[in-house]
């Protein structure tokens, strides 16, 4: 036999072991991404229109409008400064009574604003997982980074207005498995 050749015993032992390995780090790889999957919580009843997106580069806006013109120093204040290029989304979601946002989180910072009917949302970070009710007429700032769930807990449509900013290039929503410390929102 010539040296560096292996028999066929050998060859085939060995060609076998690789393919086990192969087989073993894709069953692995598809059940991680399985049970990533399935953890995860998606919307239910949740309609979404977009009314549009648009990529802006760096954002370095600053304002100032006298609020009292009797008062040198009564100024309402605005800062937005991003650094690289951000996509900006406005949409509107209708969610049905009983529908569900499903844990999620955002790249970056929302403004919502709720139209019509009443928004509950939950922190995954709240140990106690209490509710937070917005009402129509009023918005809350969601910061991004924190997993959350909002859900319309109400009997008539939830309809909320959203602009967000995140990255370029990165979605707008991250969905999230649902925290420990909210049992009784296991779908969100």
């Amino acid at each position: 036999m010539m040296r560096g050749l292996i028999g066929p015993g050998r060859s085939r032992r060995r060609g076998s072991r690789f393919a086990a390995a192969v087989a073993l780090v894709v069953i692995v790889g598809l059940s991680v991404a399985y049970v990533s999957g399935a953890l995860a919580t998606n919307p239910v009843g949740v309609t979404t229109a977009t009314f549009g997106v648009a990529r802006f580069d760096n954002i370095d806006s600053t304002t100032k409008t006298d609020i009292n013109p009797g008062a040198a120093t009564d100024f309402w204040q605005a800062r937005l400064n991003t650094k690289g290029a951000s996509d900006l989304y406005v949409l509107q979601n209708t969610i049905v009574p009983g529908g569900t946002f499903g844990w999620h989180s955002h790249p970056g910072p929302s403004l919502v604003i709720v139209k019509s009917g009443t928004a509950t949302f939950y922190m995954a970070d709240d140990p106690t997982c209490s509710p937070h009710v917005v009402q129509a007429g009023s918005g809350f700032v969601d910061n991004g980074h924190d997993t959350h769930v909002v859900r319309n807990e109400g009997s008539v449509d939830l309809v909320t207005v959203v602009v967000s900013l995140v990255p370029a290039g990165f979605t707008r929503r991250i969905n999230e498995p649902a925290p420990a410390n909210c049992p009784g929102l296991p779908n969100g």
